[in-house]
């Protein structure tokens, strides 16, 4: 069970309830230690005095702000003691439509639970009549030394709080970023095509659909380094598209979404499963009949789809298979791909 991060009373009007506050995710980032090369051994960060090259206890070191012509120190006790709001209080001073916040303007997540069942039932009519009306609560707190700006809001059938963005924290586009385009028009048909692309291209929104194809990497490139095996590199990212072939590109595109689209009609698991066991039992021209079938719906497919792919059919190898080997494999002709990597 998660460990909750803050604890108080929430307040509307003259209604408070109690709750307590634990983060709504969790991060699956693999982390690394530091070590010297050629060793084992581990590398660790001190606290040393620049002037002098010795290690400072924590104990002896203060904040110091720099003004310019010198340091104004402060202690963490007088942080503590100006802080606001210290007495736990979550002050909801204002309602908003959930439409009128700029998604830009959400920081973190967190789920609110009353602190027992006695308060079920205020934290149920509040989590109800924010449903209803489809607004969130504005309110300000402190948590580690530090104020927030948050909206609480229904999500199903919980509360949840978003700790929000300062507006003098949000940066403006157009000063950060000075290579920006003006509003250009574009031509009618490229618009037309672009506006046909995004068409073949939606789906319904899962987000378990998605997952961080990047820690899966770092992970495998772990236990391919343990088992003394190599890894693919990826590959390189996309050329730019000129301006010139922009049509082109965009026609491709709605072309190879659309042919997407037809080679899922046909479950991939089943081909797959199909070819594996013939190829197992020997029957060579069959399979190759269905690999030329299979490939069809797959030479569309980026490698991460085709690897996706892969994973759910369990295809062996398929970490240090490059794209034509994935499709090869899954197609039914994963064995034979194989068998010439391990005579190469």
């Amino acid at each position: 069970m998660a460990h909750a991060v803050w604890a108080g009373a929430l307040s509307f009007g003259l209604v408070a309830l109690p709750v307590q506050m634990v983060t709504a995710t969790e991060s699956h980032t693999v982390h690394f230690h530091q070590l010297q090369r050629g060793t084992s051994d581990r590398v660790r960060n001190k606290r040393v005095n620049e002037r002098t090259g010795k290690e400072v206890r924590y104990d002896d070191i203060v904040k110091g702000y720099d003004a310019g012509d010198e340091y104004v120190l402060v202690e963490p006790d007088e942080l503590d003691e100006i802080a606001p709001g210290r007495s736990k209080q979550l002050d909801i001073t204002g309602f908003v439509d959930l439409d009128a916040v700029d998604p830009i303007f959400f920081d973190r997540t967190y789920y609110l639970a009353p602190r027992s069942k006695e308060y079920a039932k205020v934290y149920g009519l509040l989590r109800e009549a924010l449903a209803k009306a489809n607004k969130a609560g504005i309110a300000t707190f402190v948590m580690r030394n530090r104020e927030y700006l948050v909206a609480v809001k229904a999500e199903g059938d919980i509360l949840a709080l978003h700790t929000l963005h300062w507006a003098d924290e949000v940066r403006d586009p157009r000063k950060e970023l000075p290579t920006l385009p003006g509003r250009a028009k574009p031509e009618k048909k490229e618009l037309e095509t672009a506006v046909s692309l995004i068409d073949a291209l939606t789906v319904e929104w899962d987000p378990a659909d998605y997952h961080d194809t990047y820690q899966e990497k770092v992970r495998r490139l772990i236990e391919a380094k343990r088992a003394g095996e190599s890894v693919e590199k990826a590959e390189p990212a996309p050329e730019p598209t000129n301006v010139i072939d922009l049509r082109e590109a965009l026609q491709a595109s709605v072309d190879r979404a659309k042919g997407r689209r037809k080679g899922g009609g046909q479950p991939a698991s089943g081909g797959e499963s199909k070819s594996g066991g013939e190829s197992k039992s020997g029957s060579e021209p069959k399979a190759g009949r269905n690999a030329e079938s299979g490939r069809a719906g797959l030479d569309g497919l980026t490698k991460a789809e085709l690897y996706r792919r892969a994973t759910e059919a369990d295809v062996p190898g398929r970490s240090s298979m490059d794209r034509d080997e994935l499709i090869e494999a899954l197609s039914g002709g994963g064995p034979k791909s194989r068998r010439r990597k391990k005579a190469s």
